[in-house]
């Protein structure tokens, strides 16, 4: 009995793994997670990471190690007319090594400045990513709603098979009775043929639409899984909330910092420098021996006129942020132009529905009459098939047409950035 009772519980557990619940929202993070463009975060992350890094070496000392070897034709020599005393001249070779230590004092705010450029530039590479899956969304919306389509398309069909099935026994009975006659049966089965390959091909292209869906959301997806409706309420009067409108401010704030980082560069710049060195000759070059010796000291530099190199370059800058505001101008105006064709197709497809449940109720009403009618002689097998066939288009037609519906409500909410 324990072993009857843990069979039941394992058998509830596949049971419960094979059910598992698949939504819309779900895709939308597995992509955000596993598609291979989403990769690209982390390697921006590092990237900046190690470019900051070098960035920061720029506050610290400089080491230069030089050594020379040089051989003059010519030297520097004091001529004095006087036998007790002599100016000796420089050797024609000489020999220097030095090490010099750079330290920087004052450069204007230029490693600051372009701290916050690589930020700036992390940051825009991180929203062009977003807006790079963003746009996946729609691609998402389509095969999730395809599947949704075909899983219920499946259960209409089965549905459609159990009244077959039942229908079939009844006239099976009507035979031996005598009602019926023997043919009428025939035109049932063929039907109920035709139903079982439909549904074999809906079942197909469900399980092809899965395995595209899983490799877009980069993990597999169970061909047992149930989709679920999702409940999608649009609002026409929220503002636009898609991630290129960041973008562009962010690519605004990245000029921004380019004309900071412009302007400090031609900020007067202090270093200190202190360099040690052995040579001959040594800073004393009479002395033609090998000495050491060394220098300290400030150097200050300003370049104080460049050409209008600075100016020309704050106007381009200028011009790229006016072509950004053009961008996102544009970007505003078909997106709502969009917005106003999907709204448009949401309202056509909610009047298609209200239509369509007025037109299964009448078939519904047909269906019973030939249901009757074939029971007692009056109409054939195939005049029956053809009103169960319209009544499966009519409720086919409702589906499909809620399942558009949601598509169209689910792409106008992506489009809207909500």
């Amino acid at each position: 009995m324990k072993r009857f009772i843990l069979l039941l519980l394992v058998i509830n557990s596949f049971q419960a793994v094979a059910q598992e619940e698949l939504t819309l929202e779900k895709c939308y993070d597995l992509v955000n997670t596993n598609y291979p463009l989403a990769k690209q975060n982390e390697l921006f992350s590092k990237k900046s990471k190690l470019d900051v890094t070098v960035i920061k070496k720029a506050k610290l000392p400089t080491l230069d190690l030089t050594a020379q070897a040089t051989y003059q034709s010519e030297v520097t020599e004091v001529s004095i007319d006087n036998p007790s005393f002599s100016i000796p001249s420089p050797n024609n070779d000489q020999y220097k090594a030095t090490l010099s230590v750079n330290q920087l004092i004052y450069n204007g705010g230029v490693i600051k400045t372009t701290l916050e450029a690589k930020t700036n530039e992390l940051k825009t590479q991180q929203k062009q990513l977003e807006v790079s899956l963003y746009q996946l969304k729609k691609q998402v919306n389509q095969l999730y709603f395809s599947i949704l389509l075909l899983q219920d398309k499946k259960q209409l069909l089965g549905a459609n098979k159990t009244k077959l099935v039942t229908k079939i026994k009844e006239v099976k009975a009507g035979i031996e009775y005598g009602v019926l006659l023997p043919s009428t049966i025939n035109v049932l089965t063929v039907e109920l043929l035709k139903i079982e390959q439909l549904i074999i091909e809906v079942e197909q292209n469900r399980l092809s639409l899965i395995a595209t869906l899983s490799q877009v959301v980069g993990t597999e997806i169970q061909t047992t899984i149930v989709l679920q409706n999702p409940v999608i309420l649009n609002n026409l009067n929220q503002d636009l909330k898609r991630p290129e409108l960041e973008l562009f401010q962010l690519q605004k704030q990245q000029i921004e910092t380019s004309e900071q980082l412009i302007s400090k560069k031609i900020a007067p710049k202090l270093v200190g420098f202190a360099t040690s060195g052995y040579g001959n000759p040594g800073l004393n070059f009479l002395d033609n021996t090998f000495q050491p010796y060394y220098l300290v000291g400030l150097k200050f530099n300003w370049n104080v006129f460049d050409w209008n190199i600075t100016r020309k370059q704050r106007m381009s800058l200028a011009v790229n942020k006016n072509i950004i505001d053009n961008q996102r101008e544009i970007f505003q105006l078909t997106t709502n132009i969009e917005l106003q064709q999907q709204q448009s197709e949401i309202d056509k497809i909610m009047a298609f529905i209200t239509s369509d449940k007025t037109i299964i109720d009448l078939r519904k009403t047909i269906l019973k009459t030939a249901d009757a009618q074939l029971k007692n002689g009056v109409i054939t097998s195939s005049a029956y098939i053809t009103e169960l066939t319209n009544l499966f288009e009519a409720e086919n037609n409702l589906k499909t047409h809620e399942i558009q519906l949601l598509l169209a409500k689910a792409n106008h909410k992506t489009t809207q950035g909500n």
